[in-house]
């Protein structure tokens, strides 16, 4: 029987097992953890002279946090649509075993100490940023997802800040290659996040998210998109190495892997079909670790 929107408003009693478990899904774990790595890595790269561990390990539990809450808070604010999609109708909220409340509290509390911890652990110049993700992605992106297609691209925006936070943790400045980093994130999401759009758009149609496949049915904008994008992030990935914080490894790596990636992209824009957005959707996530991964070993 399915689910409605009714129902996410009534607990539903279980184990303090399942509780704590309802409480971690929350904070979309596996997520946060893809994030976290691109914040350690533009730490790494942004780190001069020896490698302060303390400073490291403060950065990323700040991080950590604050992705926490923002998935969070952004559950929170998504229950009533979570619950008419499939992919989401099992989430914590739309099930009962967490209360919006006890989210919403969860969520703010995550974010304060996340701020608290990063502006006086770390530096305040990452706590600005950090509540720039706050509310960019909980107060604007979040909300515009049922109003208008552009909110993918101001998502992006909060959605690219890991990296140039870890860059600011060790550096404690913005500079070009800081810059990069973002780059590189910011233009990733799109074909990443139209792949999935293009999965779902159905489910996202019913819930009234108005997705760039759902505006636009037909799939041709969708297909140019991530195309467009894909070939900007090919050049964009190359510039630490024409920055001068890595080296030939990372250039034909990144290379490579910017290829393989547009010629995903191609295919998946020539199907339009769920099996090739699905597998463009697999190598934008094996793209991403990988890229930032090369940038770390082969850091000059």
């Amino acid at each position: 029987m399915q689910v409605t929107a009714a129902e996410i408003q009534e607990p539903k009693v279980i184990g303090v097992r399942d509780r704590m478990a309802a409480f971690i899904e929350l904070t979309k774990p596996r997520i946060a953890a893809m994030l976290v790595l691109t914040a350690a890595a533009g730490f790494y790269l942004g780190s001069e002279g020896s490698f302060d561990f303390l400073l490291f390990l403060n950065a990323m539990i700040g991080i950590a946090l604050l992705a926490f809450g923002v998935a969070t808070l952004n559950q929170y604010i998504e229950r009533r649509t979570d619950v008419l999609m499939n992919r989401t109708a099992s989430r914590p909220l739309p099930t009962g075993r967490v209360t919006p409340n006890e989210a919403l509290m969860f969520g703010i509390l995550q974010c304060v100490v996340s701020e608290i911890y990063l502006y006086f652990l770390v530096n305040p110049l990452t706590a600005v940023l950090g509540l720039t993700v706050i509310v960019g992605y909980v107060l604007l992106y979040t909300p515009l997802k049922t109003r208008t297609s552009a909110s993918t691209a101001i998502g992006a925006l909060p959605g690219a800040m890991p990296p140039l936070m870890g860059w600011t943790s060790a550096s404690d400045q913005i500079t070009l290659g800081a810059w990069a980093l973002f780059a590189l994130l910011f233009l990733w999401q799109f074909p990443h996040f139209l792949a999935i759009a293009w999965m779902y758009r159905d489910e996202y149609a019913n819930a009234g998210i108005k997705m760039l496949p759902v505006v636009e049915p037909s799939g041709r904008l969708t297909a140019r998109q991530i195309v467009l994008f894909t070939i900007m992030l090919v050049p964009v990935s190359l510039a630490p190495f024409f920055l001068g914080f890595a080296g030939p490894i990372f250039l034909f790596g990144a290379l490579f892997l910017g290829i393989w990636f547009l010629f995903e992209s191609s295919k998946a824009a020539r199907a339009k079909t769920p099996l090739r957005a699905r597998r463009l959707l697999l190598v934008s996530v094996i793209y991403l670790p990988l890229i930032f991964a090369l940038a770390v070993l082969d850091h000059r």
